[in-house]
């Protein structure tokens, strides 16, 4: 039993150290010096009246309730009596200090002999203190919404300090006194007199760790025990400023939270907020003249359709065809430079060992496809590549630059029957090979009607 009473002691003092934590702010308004008088669900521990004051007056009984092995064959009334301070730890459970004083007393006289273990009769002075674990497992509230009738369950663990006095054999044997561990069990139910004010009744099992609470005791291995039936009235502080714990029902005061009109309106508000940022970003998506820039950052707006812009949604303007010189048999030649043009079925050029479609030759396949849609005419899309690498390389890397065409054609609505697809390497080239210059103009895409 000792190892309980250690383990109730730790637990409870990691209980009081956990509360100590708990914040105990309450809540103001800017315009209000009073603390607020009404509770919140998920509120701290501050905002109610916690700590109680107790006084308790019974009858005490060398039985239990649950039977066992006594002492004595009938016992007398004892007078008990207690004072009890408790702090509510939470809505379903307390900690409470109990300080208890009284006599217990037996008697054997209706037994055939008149004794029971040798002893006629016994009665004993005791003073404890506990610390008890209260539990709250039921509630009545008689339709009001606020708890008026609560039942707890209880244990605990302290010391008790007693006296005992017993006769046997016509002889008064002297008193001693005596020191154990004493674990209450019992359960009690709590009225609602006022908000500040409740009625107490109760009963309480206590287990001593020793055989002497009569003086004497039976030859076997059973503990001293004694009951207490008691009635009391508790007094909560603070409750002018702060309801009462006790009577505080969370279920009504969550539904009365959730229809809050100030709790109503800061969700409007809030839904209005969000409202306002799925407008703003609705904006900064607008695009009117679908040009792929949002209205916000275009400085040209009202484009053409299909027209291509730049990042700021102004049209993009291409130089004009330039020529450079070429180095031939030894003639000297001027052909076109590879800068973009918007003439359909102009060469599409494209960068070293590359089949990607540059930006700047989008016009012209754009242009190359309207043609196609309207006449229904079928064109060979050729493709060519440059010297360097090996000539097998180069024929995959041209039939790819012209796959490349072709899809980007299909893509705008050009029938792919109307595309055949031929490849030729690095064969047929219009440029020398042996200038950067020449090698630019061969990396290409012609169209063959």
């Amino acid at each position: 039993m000792k190892h309980i009473f250690y383990s109730l002691i730790i637990f409870c003092s990691f209980i009081l150290t956990a509360n100590a934590q708990v914040s105990t702010t309450t809540s103001t308004d800017s315009s209000k010096t009073s603390s607020i008088t009404t509770g919140k669900t998920f509120g701290s521990a501050g905002q109610y009246s916690t700590w109680s004051l107790g006084v308790n007056v019974g009858v005490t009984s060398p039985f239990l309730a649950i039977g066992g092995t006594n002492a004595s064959s009938e016992w007398k009334a004892g007078l008990g009596y207690g004072l009890s301070l408790r702090d509510k730890i939470a809505h379903s459970f307390s900690l409470q200090f109990d300080f208890h004083g009284g006599q217990v007393a037996g008697d054997n006289a209706n037994t055939p002999s008149g004794t029971k273990f040798g002893y006629q009769s016994y009665s004993t002075d005791f003073y404890s203190g506990t610390i008890t674990g209260l539990v709250n497992v039921a509630s009545m509230d008689f339709l009001h919404r606020a708890n008026s009738v609560n039942f707890y369950l209880s244990a605990g663990a302290g010391l008790i300090y007693y006296t005992p006095t017993y006769i046997g054999g016509g002889v008064t044997f002297p008193s001693y006194n005596a020191t154990t561990l004493v674990l209450p069990v019992g359960g009690s139910v709590k009225f609602k007199l006022s908000d500040a004010l409740a009625l107490n009744v109760g009963y309480t099992m206590n287990f001593l760790d020793d055989h002497n609470f009569s003086g004497y005791h039976p030859p076997v291995t059973d503990r001293s025990h004694y009951s207490y039936g008691f009635a009391g009235l508790e007094y909560t502080f603070g409750t002018d400023n702060k309801p009462n714990l006790d009577w505080v029902n969370p279920v009504a005061l969550m539904y009365d939270e959730l229809y809050d009109e100030a709790l109503r309106q800061e969700v409007a508000a809030l839904n209005g907020r969000v409202t306002n940022v799925q407008n703003a970003v609705a904006d900064l998506k607008k695009d009117s003249d679908g040009d792929g820039v949002a209205d916000q950052f275009d400085k040209c707006p009202n484009t053409p359709a299909g027209t291509v812009v730049d990042g700021s949604g102004c049209p993009l303007v291409f130089p004009k065809p330039d020529t450079i010189r070429m180095s031939g048999t030894g003639a000297t030649t001027m052909a076109p430079a590879p800068a973009p043009t918007s003439n359909a079925y102009a060469n599409i050029q494209f960068e070293f060992d590359s089949s990607v479609l540059k930006t700047s030759s989008y016009p012209v396949l754009d242009a190359t496809a309207a043609d196609l849609k309207v006449d229904g005419k079928t064109v060979t899309v050729a493709g060519y590549a440059s010297s360097e690498g090996t000539a097998a390389h180069n024929m995959v890397l041209s039939k790819d630059r012209a796959n490349s065409v072709k899809t980007y054609l299909v893509n705008s609505g050009v029938e792919a029957r109307h595309l055949k697809i031929k490849a030729y390497g690095e064969s047929h080239p219009v440029a020398n090979n042996s200038t950067e210059q020449g090698r630019i103009l061969n990396r290409r895409v012609e169209f063959h009607k």
